[in-house]
């Protein structure tokens, strides 16, 4: 009997674990919505801020052309601009990322 209750301990701290490592994720999610929501932010705008606030810590990766172009048209900024405005805008946007 007693050697049943040695791996069902086991196997509840596994399970516990894998709990609080979720609650970590869940407190970035919470304090990203809660950015995001105060700068309100909306559509393609807000999915990117999300995207960047939720990778922050973790090590940087490369974006592609298209992964670039998507955030540089997410810009609220970009939305506002016309004709070479607009295209300076995108062509400076597009270099710093």
């Amino acid at each position: 009997m007693k050697l049943l209750h040695v791996p069902l301990l086991v196997l509840g701290m596994l399970i516990a674990g894998q709990g609080f490592a979720a609650t970590a994720q869940q407190e970035k999610m919470t304090t990203c919505n809660a950015d995001a929501t105060a700068k309100a932010l909306k559509g393609d705008a807000r999915k990117a801020y999300m995207s960047t606030c939720l990778k922050k810590g973790e090590p940087a990766k490369a974006m592609t052309p298209q992964e670039r172009m998507k955030a540089c048209n997410a810009d609220p900024k970009a939305k506002a601009l016309k004709g070479d405005e607009r295209k300076a805008f995108m062509s400076d946007c597009l270099k710093k990322k």
